[in-house]
């Protein structure tokens, strides 16, 4: 059951990772394919590792809900799938624009 809310939110992971890969579109370097590349594997990992974890959390919270473990575990994934992103957004510039 754990593995439910990354089957839902797969095709929005799809979705966001394209939007990242391709914009800006140019310059489309070696270097910035392999940072693109890095970033989007981390964040499909770190989704998995932080749902599975929030799936866990979730099972363990007295007089929740049988929804609740869901519910966290989408949750923590969607957070550690943007916040990679997000850093890499911040970091592109610096390491996969520059020349050289």
């Amino acid at each position: 059951m754990a593995w439910l809310s990354l089957l839902l939110f797969l095709p929005w992971f799809l979705l966001l990772g394209s939007l990242y890969w391709l914009f800006p579109r140019q310059p489309r370097t070696a270097r910035r394919r392999l940072f693109d590349t890095t970033t989007l594997v981390l964040a499909f990992a770190l989704s998995i590792v932080s749902m599975l974890w929030g799936y866990r959390i979730g099972v363990v919270q007295p007089g929740a809900g049988p929804i609740w473990p869901q519910v966290l575990a989408v949750l923590y994934a969607y957070g550690a799938f943007l916040a990679v992103l997000v850093l890499a957004l911040l970091l592109r510039p610096r390491y996969a624009l520059r020349s050289g």
